[in-house]
């Protein structure tokens, strides 16, 4: 694709419609193994690092430990912005392939460190590489899945990241027993299991196309008919069956090109003032919870219940599997029941769980057993609320700037997560006073409902509905 295709004028079309029609095949399958695995690799990512396997090696400070999981943060800020435009901008597909090749070349060096400054150095190149990858896939998923099956693919596959930490747990208790691998190669090799998934998806993602709303919104008609009819084929091949596609439903464009930010801040905090609020609100609150809980759970069951460090790696697993069933289970509910009233049942059934688990905890009526069964409870409807808020900001926002939309929350949610593990581990102290944790636990479910009720009050009922139903593009010619 070298030149737009139509500069004469705006154009109808009928793309969208076609794409909200399609039954589901092994296209989109496709299309959720190749872009899905982002979420996977992260939280394999962060599983990895979190154990802090190359510490020893290079004699790094818990200070310099804790900088190394900022740096890789902060990494993700600057990529989601940076390549969210530019996925805006450019094409969905073009970031998709660039941001993953990102990935590949930090982590893959990480693993190759001949000192901390390097390894701080690939770590926020690693960092970038998942960051766009957020901006950049979430929106191309949004826009290649089929309306009545939006919600709980996108939950799904945001879930995922939970299967990534089980990998990178179970990763790191086999490169890491020093029994088998030396202090400093074991660390090492756990760094190349993400790029060599990666490199195996790379080539599938050669196969996906761009999304065809992307194509119709920059000049681009004729490719995106041309994408839109290979799609249909290959639907057809596979056994699929196609609907007519009702003329009414096309919709007259023009072309667009990069979005000024002046107008990008108009349509958040002007046009839609209250879907900023319901998306910030939604990202912000379950971002702080979970950096709350997750990067401290091994403190907690260490100081306050008496578990060896290695002992409480353990624990892991059962809190990974209740976030990875969430969102398959109650996924789909999203699509029926409906966006505004599963947001709300899973924010406040999660704050209302770690409401009773903090009573019980200043009680002192739980063990590290019964701790870990409710922080379960509680992330099985978190984690699906959690993944909703992705959704959520992808599809309340125009196209033309949904991928920096994406970005523009998932930074400021980065921002106040990066404070609650700092907050919650002064809480957590040597495990001496439960009061202070017990506060911090009240305050995390706190938050949460909150996040419910703003949601039930000002989210939009986006289930089932085609995209541009539920926020018409900037490119669209008004009557």
């Amino acid at each position: 694709m070298s030149t737009a295709t139509n500069t004469g004028g705006p154009v109808r079309s009928l793309v969208p419609a076609r794409m909200d029609r399609l039954p589901w095949t092994r296209f989109h399958w496709s299309i959720i193994v190749g872009l899905g695995i982002s979420w996977v690799l992260d939280g394999l990512e962060i599983q990895i690092v979190a154990s802090n396997g190359f510490s020893d090696e290079f004699n790094m400070t818990s200070g310099q430990i804790g900088a190394l999981g900022t740096t890789y943060l902060l990494g993700q800020v600057v990529g989601a912005i940076v390549f969210g435009r530019l996925s805006d901008k450019l094409g969905r597909k073009k970031l998709f392939i660039l941001t993953l090749v990102i990935y590949l070349v930090g982590s893959g060096l990480a693993g190759l460190s001949p000192a901390v400054w390097f390894l701080f150095a690939m770590r926020f190149v690693a960092g970038l590489g998942i960051g766009g990858e957020y901006a950049a896939i979430n929106s191309a998923i949004d826009e290649l899945i089929p309306a009545k099956y939006r919600g709980r693919v996108d939950i799904a596959i945001n879930g995922t990241y939970w299967g990534g930490a089980a990998l990178g747990a179970a990763t790191n208790y086999f490169f890491l027993n020093r029994a088998i691998f030396d202090v400093n190669v074991g660390w090492r090799l756990a760094f190349f299991i993400g790029p060599v998934l990666g490199i195996l998806i790379i080539f599938l993602r050669r196969n996906i196309p761009e999304s065809p709303r992307w194509l119709m919104t920059h000049g681009y008609e004729k490719e995106a008919e041309a994408t839109v009819d290979d799609i249909e084929a290959r639907v057809t091949r596979e056994g699929g069956h196609l609907e007519p596609v009702d003329d009414k439903l096309a919709m007259e464009v023009k072309s667009t090109d990069s979005i000024p930010f002046k107008t990008i801040m108009h349509v958040l905090f002007k046009v839609y003032p209250k879907r900023t609020l319901v998306g910030a609100t939604m990202m912000i609150t379950q971002s702080f919870l979970y950096n709350a809980i997750f990067f401290t759970y091994a403190l907690v069951l260490t100081n306050f219940y008496g578990l060896s460090d290695s002992n409480a790696q353990l624990y892991f697993f059962p809190f990974a599997i209740g976030n990875l069933v969430g969102p398959l289970v109650l996924g789909p509910l999203f699509d029926t029941i409906g966006r505004r009233k599963m947001i709300f049942s899973t924010y406040f059934i999660s704050g209302a769980v770690l409401a009773v688990s903090a009573a019980l905890f200043s009680a002192d009526l739980l063990t590290a057993t019964t701790q870990t069964i409710f922080w379960c409870v509680a992330f099985f409807f978190a984690s699906a609320g959690a993944s909703s808020a992705y959704l959520t900001v992808s599809e309340i926002f125009p196209l033309e700037i949904r991928s920096q939309a994406i970005s523009y929350f998932f930074a400021i949610a980065q921002i106040f997560g990066a404070i609650a593990p700092v907050v919650y581990g002064a809480l957590v102290g040597e495990g001496t006073d439960r009061g202070p944790l017990t506060i911090g636990y009240f305050l995390g479910a706190g938050i949460m409902i909150v996040g419910a009720v703003v949601a039930a009050i000002f989210g939009v009922d986006a289930e089932r509905k085609g995209l541009e139903s539920i926020t018409q593009p900037l490119s669209v010619v008004k009557p």
